[in-house]
């Protein structure tokens, strides 16, 4: 079957693995479990492989992340500071693990089995009230936020396997369990800190998570997890589904951000130009993100020689894009309560910045589906930087045009270049 990781090869990250989450384990693992006597109903509770796609449960799931993503980008708009900066960017990749190690519970696990949903569902509540935590994260709430990490980290895993016992599957929650563990210890020893001793905790709390990658992850009794193939395949099309509708999700907090902030204020022509900008820009990153490589993801995984190379950037890429989306829902705000008068620094850093991460993060996945980047992508990035000089005469309002007008360009150039030849096959790189 395309997709399926060739001997040898493993996904080599509890994070990685959850956003692969597609994983065909079942003709790996079918032979194996004809002879394998199973407890406690573990068989009924593994996901059927006439399922790949993603369920219901999983598409609801997602719409907490709206929320996560609108208070992340509210935490770095109310202290535009490099320090906010950096706690904003260690939350939003422990929650982005949260959704990871979720997308990975429920692609082995079957969700149309009760005992799943409830434990999918309570995942979902424990984010909601972590994502209300976020803004005092690093201040009066810091132990109620790395408390309820720890617990949902370690509880989802402990119970998939309990749930997985006598089946060799277990390992894979085992190995997650064994390193959230290990994590644990920064997370709640930053919570009883302060200041910066918690940042620099948190923030080895998730390089702990995110680093084990180089180690194999070597876990007690179990070895290292490139020796075990079986555990860590790839399946193209659930992973690549999974990606798009993350993005997605990250783009309806933008709609969220600039219909709050719009309707907080009177119609007045400037505030209806600045929502015009920021809904078109929005718009703007969804046709440049689908257009092409964002349609052929899967084919790419299927075709690629070691499909780890094409799903690991691509998960990287899409952290990217996301954290770009975050600080362009902070730019929208911002030109939309303030579209004229005088545009600090810090406001001009958001504004082009977040689409030039963007941009940086899509020629990245252009690559990993293609083998090659469109100049258009690297040509906007400098475009973007080329403004800067003049956005400091300029009110926030004609700054932000310019992101949008570096947007449509790029849109425009995909279409020509598309028009008239036949759809160019995924290439990724050996």
């Amino acid at each position: 079957m395309s997709g399926v990781l060739e001997p040898g090869l493993t996904l080599a990250h509890p994070h990685l693995t959850a956003l692969v989450c597609g994983t065909n384990y079942r003709k790996l693992d079918r032979a194996a479990e004809t002879g394998e006597r199973m407890t406690s109903g573990a068989a009924g509770l593994l996901r059927r492989p006439e399922e790949p796609r993603a369920t219901y449960l999983e598409l609801f799931f997602d719409l907490v992340f709206v929320f996560v993503l609108a208070r992340l980008s509210q935490e770095l708009l109310e202290d535009l500071s490099w320090s906010s900066a950096f706690q904003t960017l260690v939350l939003l990749l422990a929650l982005c693990a949260i959704w990871a190690n979720t997308a990975r519970f429920t692609d082995r696990l079957d969700p149309q089995q009760p005992l799943i949903q409830l434990l999918v569902i309570a995942t979902m509540f424990s984010t909601l009230l972590m994502a209300a935590a976020a803004p005092e994260a690093f201040g009066e709430q810091g132990l109620v936020f790395a408390g309820l990490y720890v617990a949902t980290q370690v509880g989802r895993n402990a119970g998939g396997v309990l749930l997985l016992r006598g089946h060799k599957g277990q390992r894979v929650f085992a190995r997650q369990l064994f390193w959230f563990g290990v994590s644990a210890v920064p997370w709640i020893a930053g919570a009883l800190t302060h200041d910066t001793a918690r940042a620099v905790l948190w923030a080895l709390a998730v390089a702990v998570e995110y680093g084990s990658v180089s180690l194999g992850l070597p876990t007690p009794r179990l070895g290292r997890a490139f020796a075990r193939t079986s555990e860590f395949a790839v399946y193209g099309v659930h992973a690549a589904e999974r990606f798009r509708q993350f993005f997605i999700i990250a783009l309806g907090e933008l709609i969220l951000v600039s219909g709050l902030t719009f309707s907080r204020g009177r119609f007045q022509p400037d505030r209806i130009a600045a929502v015009v900008i920021a809904f078109a820009t929005t718009a703007l990153l969804w046709r440049i993100y689908i257009h092409r490589a964002g349609g052929l993801l899967a084919e790419a995984i299927a075709a690629a020689p070691n499909p780890l190379r094409a799903v690991i950037p691509a998960l990287y890429a899409h952290l990217l894009m996301v954290a770009g989306i975050v600080v362009i829902a902070v730019g929208d705000e911002l030109v939309i309560e303030h579209p004229l008068g005088h545009t600090p620094p810090a406001w001009i850093i958001v504004i082009l910045g977040g689409p030039a991460l963007f941009l940086a993060g899509r020629g990245m996945f252009e690559y990993e589906v293609f083998g090659r980047v469109s100049r258009s992508r690297p040509i906007g990035v400098l475009a973007l930087a080329a403004t800067s000089p003049a956005a400091f005469f300029l009110p926030p309002l004609l700054v932000a045009t310019g992101p949008a007008l570096v947007l449509a360009g790029i849109a425009a150039s995909d279409a020509a270049r598309a028009r008239g030849r036949s759809p160019e096959p995924p290439s990724p790189p050996g």
